[in-house]
């Protein structure tokens, strides 16, 4: 999911209002963005993606630097859309609808659906069994594709701090995956 060379054209485009230079940073970002809030425990993903590009559209003219720099910018909104919807849901309570759900796809493999779904349980149960550190400096180091020291500024540890995170984070997943039976 990279750009490369076209980047700073884009970045011009979009500055200046092309959609067509939206669209293609978004689509770029958007999916690992919207994997990183969904693995955060984001209730609403897809609108907490949105926020995110809402927030990067709306700073364009203010960001300078590369398309690693402008990636890590991304992750540092999304990181605090994040944190922002955590603190908002621990001061507000859980409201339950137990009204019936409507399944809005239309046609698909049930077969193929099937499979989505449970490995994406495995991936939520696996990223479950790691601290919310751990899982917050993984995430943003795969998914993001962040570097140490982009991760750490993001975080606000040292890098150190998330090495050894990053370190704890892997083998803890690495363990859960041995007792599971699945090999690398």
């Amino acid at each position: 999911m990279v750009i490369g060379a076209d980047f700073d054209e884009i970045l011009a485009a979009a500055r200046a209002g092309a959609p067509w230079a939206f669209e293609r940073l978004y689509t770029d970002l958007a999916p690992v963005v919207g994997g990183y809030a969904r693995l955060q425990g984001s209730d609403e993903p897809e609108d907490l993606t949105s926020e995110v590009f809402l927030g990067v559209f709306a700073g364009l003219s203010s960001f300078t630097g590369s398309e690693q720099q402008f990636r890590s910018w991304v992750f540092t909104i999304a990181y605090r859309r994040v944190t922002d919807e955590r603190r908002r849901r621990s001061r507000r309570p859980v409201i339950v609808d137990d009204g019936p759900e409507i399944d809005e796809q239309v046609g698909g493999d049930a077969e193929e659906d099937a499979l989505v779904r449970l490995g994406r349980r495995r991936v939520h149960e696996l990223c479950a069994g790691l601290s919310d550190d751990q899982r917050e400096v993984v995430l943003l180091r795969i998914l993001g594709d962040l570097s140490v020291d982009e991760v750490a500024g993001i975080v606000g540890k040292s890098a150190g701090a998330v090495k050894a995170l990053q370190r704890r984070g892997l083998s803890a997943l690495r363990r859960q995956l041995d007792r599971r039976g699945v090999s690398a």
